[in-house]
């Protein structure tokens, strides 16, 4: 659906359409219904890049089955947790805002952008058993986990995802399960919310415009638009921008010259999935399953088997499989976009990044040139009876990793949102990776407590804050806290019609 509605002179720009700018935006309005706010958007329609259903994997990330958020066992054979902890009670804070959506009518149809579907991990060998083990104790032992379950028994595995165990020969396995996860379609989300933004006094939003360029006044940013169909290029001004472009947002925070945005550097991973649409597969795995990390594969490279609910209809995903590219867009991008992006001030970080992840490269062209046979075997590690014929390969989104100069001697690839905020809080931009969509929420309440503190300092505000985010100012995580925990998590739960 394209969008062609435009205000002038607005306290707010917002770029790009993804879940970060309608959640942003959603809650901008809802806390001061007089701001003026404007989005724009390069593609056609909105949250067609990087929120887009088939451009992720769709998992409500909790903590509960990325076994990348604790990967590693201390050296006491304990596993540390806090990780995981802190990821669940973040995204708690989306769960609670798409509720309240919801409830006030914002938003309808819960059932279109999130479902309940069991959230799985699953090990194979001793060693991996070992720490699947001491994980879920941790894990169990805090209020937020408390109805974990674990299993080594092949029988209970089997009933939980019997695809992990048929055709397996005989090798220890185990899994842990926890039937309140979710199956998130963000793209679906974001239309929703924008929709209702775009409908609100005071705002437009129009796709198939570029901002091609940022620059500093006195009082916020001066912008120019670029109309894709036309070619012509518009002004206008806002006191403040919010960069959500994805992979466009590291070209923006160069042009708008901040001080914050020098060495910085992108660098950008496709992905590819292969999936099932065969229905008496689909029917036989109901999970989101999560394995342990493949040999020489970075991190982001944990194989999972996903169920996804997308416009009503049930797939199984297996991947991500990774591929070299230099875009930094999967729709708009072009080949130029990682050269382009190498300037004075960041050439020395990217070098000296590059030296130390040439195995990353290599890995990426691997990849990108493996043969529908090769990905099958990978499939076979986590569903031995996979079928080549049953499966077609899709591509997906593309991410752009931030690289700052101190990442060091650090891989590039590594989990985490870094947003970018300059001094006068007039501009930030956000640049990242999993688990961003689903913690979305409570990112963009960080920018607004930094950026626009004015508007939970008075007790109306604090009080709009608090009906939409009840846990805003509570830490949920404490055990004393544990039951209004559950009170508000019951209510979102209801609200999100998850059961």
């Amino acid at each position: 659906m394209k969008y062609s509605s435009h205000i002038e002179n607005p306290d707010v720009v917002l770029i790009g359409t993804g879940i970060m700018s309608s959640n942003l935006g959603a809650l901008l309005k809802r806390l001061s219904p007089e701001l003026k706010i404007q989005v724009y958007e390069v593609t056609d329609d909105v949250a067609e890049e990087s929120s887009n259903g088939w451009n992720n994997a769709g998992t409500g990330h909790a903590g509960i089955c990325e076994l990348s958020y604790t990967p590693h066992l201390e050296p006491d054979g304990t596993c540390d947790v806090s990780n995981v902890i802190n990821i669940f009670e973040q995204f708690e804070k989306s769960r609670q805002f798409w509720g309240y959506a919801v409830s006030e009518g914002m938003i309808d149809h819960p059932k279109e952008f999130i479902n309940p579907v069991p959230h799985l991990s699953f090990v194979h060998g001793e060693k991996m058993v070992k720490f699947l083990d001491a994980r879920h104790k941790g894990m169990a032992a805090h209020h937020f986990f408390s109805e974990m379950e674990y299993s080594t028994d092949r029988e209970t595995i089997g009933s939980w995802a019997p695809l992990l165990v048929k055709g397996r020969g005989d090798v220890p396995i185990a899994a842990t399960k926890m039937d309140s996860g979710t199956d998130v379609n963000f793209g679906n989300i974001s239309r929703k919310l924008l929709d209702w933004l775009e409908k609100q006094d005071g705002c437009g939003m129009a796709t198939g415009h570029r901002v091609t360029n940022l620059t500093k006044n006195g009082k916020g940013w001066d912008l120019e638009i670029k109309d894709v169909e036309t070619g012509k290029t518009r002004r206008n001004t806002a006191k403040f921008v919010f960069v959500g472009a994805g992979g466009g947002s590291l070209s923006l925070l160069q042009k708008s010259g901040i001080p914050e945005a020098k060495g910085l550097g992108g660098f950008p991973i496709g992905g590819q999935w292969l999936i099932c649409e065969d229905p008496e597969i689909v029917e036989s795995h109901k999970a989101k399953v999560y394995g342990q990390p493949l040999d020489a594969a970075p991190t982001m490279a944990v194989p999972h088997l996903d169920t996804r609910i997308l416009d009503g209809k049930k797939t199984l995903l297996f991947g991500p499989f990774a591929a070299w590219t230099t875009k930094f867009l999967h729709k708009k991008g072009s080949v130029m976009d990682l050269p382009l992006s190498v300037k004075p001030d960041n050439i020395a970080t990217l070098i000296k990044i590059g030296i130390h992840n040439l195995d990353l490269v290599k890995y990426l062209v691997q990849q990108g040139t493996q043969s529908m046979n090769d990905r099958m075997e990978v499939m076979r590690v986590f569903y031995p009876a996979a079928e080549a014929k049953d499966w077609k390969l899709i591509d997906a989104g593309i991410r752009v990793q931030a690289i700052k100069k101190t990442d060091g001697e650090a891989g590039i690839v590594h989990y985490g949102t870094e947003v970018i905020t300059n001094e006068d809080k007039t501009i930030s931009a956000l640049l990242g990776a999993s688990p961003g969509a689903s913690v979305s929420v409570h990112i963009v309440l960080e920018v607004l407590k930094k950026c626009f503190p004015q508007l939970l300092e008075t007790p109306e505000g604090a009080a709009r804050m608090k009906e939409m985010i009840p846990t805003y100012d509570i830490d949920i995580r404490k055990p004393e806290n544990a039951g209004y925990f559950r009170e508000v998590s019951a209510k979102a739960t209801t609200n999100l019609q998850l059961g």
